[in-house]
């Protein structure tokens, strides 16, 4: 095949060139200042206060505050031992007072920078009294970390409505008291944050643990919508997504599992204590924490 010459260029009278460079100079100076808007509002923050200034939060310059349910082992246990070394101030709450004063004192000897209160988290009335005493013993509460569960390995015909009901009272309901009474010193802080721990149960199921799955579907659920509400008002909410992690909570339940397909809880605790040291003007809505050795999922 022949190839076809090259068209010669096209020759523009003199006063035609002279337009389009004075186009191309309009448009050039049209971009700068697009580029110089940009770049101006770049280096602001979204968000400002009542007189128009910027009121984006900054990183923590101080110790921040973390009330953790379901404190006193397991996942919760790493977590209050991470956020603690990380030079946090923390509150062990487990529906179990003793076991959550002595993690306390374990973490903290001193007493200083780490304290415990009992919890029932699907009681109002004691979750509203945990908020009270984490803000008496620290003067605000900064990060509330929604950990305490529960479960049932029986098949769904052999759980009767009370244990049902207390699993959904524990895993959902007790996230959302805790998120409710702790609302207003969140807010208060101005750099409020939640992490709703879930699990990978509430992306599959398996069998006998309907009531706990209907538990964690529902505060996947409930932790993004309060990502889309909170978020306007400075309150950043984390969902968590677990995969198996070498504590009580699985191996009790499952004694046979391998431990190399399971995580150490310090893993997923050392995550959350860097979104909490992360800039406030950005949120992560999801994130998921797998074990390398999972093979079911994802």
């Amino acid at each position: 095949m022949s190839l076809e010459p090259l068209a010669p260029p096209t020759t523009r009278s003199e006063p035609a060139t002279r337009e389009r460079r004075r186009e191309r100079r309009s448009t050039s100076r049209h971009d700068d200042r697009a580029l110089t808007g940009l770049a101006r509002q770049l280096e602001q923050p979204v968000a400002t206060d009542d007189a128009g200034e910027a009121a984006v939060p900054a990183p923590f310059t101080d110790s921040p505050v973390v009330l953790v349910t379901g404190g006193a082992q397991g996942l919760g246990a790493a977590i209050v031992e991470a956020f603690a070394v990380g030079g946090m101030r923390v509150v062990v709450a487990d529906v179990r007072g003793t076991t959550a004063r002595e993690r306390a004192e374990a973490v903290d000897p001193s007493g200083e920078n780490v304290a415990s209160v009992e919890l029932d988290v699907a009681d109002c009335g004691s979750a509203i009294a945990a908020i009270d005493a984490t803000i008496e013993r620290f003067g605000r509460l900064d990060v509330l970390v929604n950990n305490a569960g529960i479960d049932l390995t029986k098949p769904f015909e052999e759980i009767d409505d009370a244990a049902f009901d207390h699993i959904l009272d524990v895993n959902l309901r007790g996230p959302i008291n805790m998120t409710r009474v702790a609302l207003p010193a969140l807010r208060e802080s101005g750099r409020g944050m939640i992490f709703n721990i879930v699990s990978t149960a509430a992306k599959r199921a398996w069998p006998n643990a309907s009531a706990y799955h209907a538990s964690k579907w529902g505060l996947l659920g409930f932790s993004h919508a309060m990502h889309a509400e909170l978020r306007p008002q400075g309150i950043r909410v984390t969902a968590v997504i677990c995969g198996g992690m070498r504590t009580p909570f699985i191996l009790e339940r499952f004694p046979d599992t391998p431990l190399q397909n399971l995580q150490d809880p310090a893993n997923v605790a050392r995550t959350l204590r860097c979104l909490v040291e992360a800039d406030h003007d950005s949120v992560v809505p999801e994130i998921s924490i797998m074990p390398l050795g999972e093979t079911s999922w994802p």
